[in-house]
């Protein structure tokens, strides 16, 4: 059966009527970020923020449209809201406090992320192993991938199928014992996602709420470099248990690390500590380590910033080839020092987590 085109897609969505306007949502111009391959869609459907939720009829109607096309073979859409200019505007009152946020997702005893303030330091990489080590001490364990733009999942656990779905619900997919879900399972891996802040948001909203994750144990995120939308949008969202931050033993990616622990001071997320990746190199033919990238600094930022060290990794070709197969070196290897290294970050984790839970944060402008 021959998949959907776009055009495809438009002429379906272009028979949805917005009740608020009578036009249809493509005549409107409020379908953004669609993106199709080997027959799952995904878009967005942008509103007046005013309509808020009010609008999830017409995202629902979307849905069902795309889903009747011939050729599709499942449909993500997700309610956006964006406030164009128009004109003069008072002065916003200064507010006080943000709303109460939700609890949390049901079924999922604990949330943690894995973050980076920059890219390039092998934070997926920690993240996927972690995930896998944290499930081969008997716990249930979910992944979510939340770097929107730049997915790296798909690739470390070389999962090239789609998500199926359980009526409204995403259903993650398996793999290596772990719940794995990433917006890179609906796009090719040379396809840029170019979606603005609400879009991105409400992606991974769609992603902690509408996807089966229960019953977990632990759901690890692997968050996006920096300290963005995305990691605001997850910090407020749920109930972190707390934050393991990678970085790098040099100097530049340390001063990146504490842009990190900053962001989580701030939204009142825990630190769990920081991990050195790339920590020395060890070469394949001889043995000899060299300390390419400086050695200890994480270490030292660890004990200067007061929060746990949780060890290093080194920089081998064996975990770099393990993640490129698709098969990360806790499996591929697991009786090596590499994947003992991602234990003993995985038993630290796991006694943090075992402490009491926390709310999830407000965000106070003074």
């Amino acid at each position: 059966m021959a998949h959907a085109t776009r055009e495809d897609v438009l002429k379906a969505l272009d028979q949805v009527i917005d009740p608020v306007s009578g036009r249809s949502v493509v005549q409107q111009d409020i379908i953004q970020g669609l993106v199709l391959r080997d027959g799952n869609v995904g878009f967005a459907v942008e509103v007046d923020p005013r309509r808020g939720r009010d609008a999830e009829p017409l995202r629902q109607a979307c849905e069902v449209a795309v889903a009747g096309v011939p050729g599709v073979v499942s449909v993500t859409a997700v309610l956006t809201a964006h406030q164009e200019a128009a004109g003069p505007k008072r002065p916003a009152q200064p507010q006080r406090s943000a709303p109460p946020q939700p609890a949390g997702i049901p079924g999922v005893n604990a949330i943690i992320a894995v973050a980076s303030g920059k890219g390039g330091v092998g934070k997926s990489t920690v993240a996927a192993n972690l995930a896998i080590a944290l499930g081969q001490l008997g716990l249930k364990v979910g992944l979510l991938d939340a770097d929107i733009y730049g997915p790296s999942v798909p690739r470390l656990f070389d999962i090239r199928e789609k998500p199926k779905t359980s009526g409204k619900k995403i259903v993650p997919i398996e793999k290596f014992g772990i719940k794995i879900m990433s917006l890179g399972f609906l796009v090719r891996e040379d396809e840029a996602v170019v979606w603005r802040g609400p879009m991105v948001q409400s992606a991974l909203t769609q992603m902690l709420d509408d996807s089966t994750w229960a019953p977990l144990d632990i759901l690890v995120i692997d968050m996006p470099p920096g300290t963005g939308d995305a990691q605001l949008t997850i910090s407020q969202r749920v109930p972190l248990r707390g934050a393991v931050i990678v970085s790098t033993p040099q100097d530049l990616a340390l001063i990146d690390a504490r842009k990190g622990l900053a962001m989580f001071s701030k939204t009142q997320v825990p630190v769990l500590g920081i991990i050195e990746n790339m920590s020395l190199f060890v070469c394949p033919h001889c043995g000899q380590e060299s300390h390419i990238f400086g050695h200890g600094g994480a270490r030292s930022e660890a004990a200067r910033m007061g929060v746990p060290f949780l060890g290093e990794i080194p920089l081998v070709s064996a975990i770099r080839e393990t993640s490129d197969s698709g098969r990360p070196i806790v499996v591929a290897a697991p009786d090596g020092k590499e994947a003992q290294a991602f234990r003993v970050l995985a038993s630290e984790v796991a006694k943090s987590v075992a402490s009491a839970p926390r709310q999830a944060p407000r965000i106070v402008l003074e």
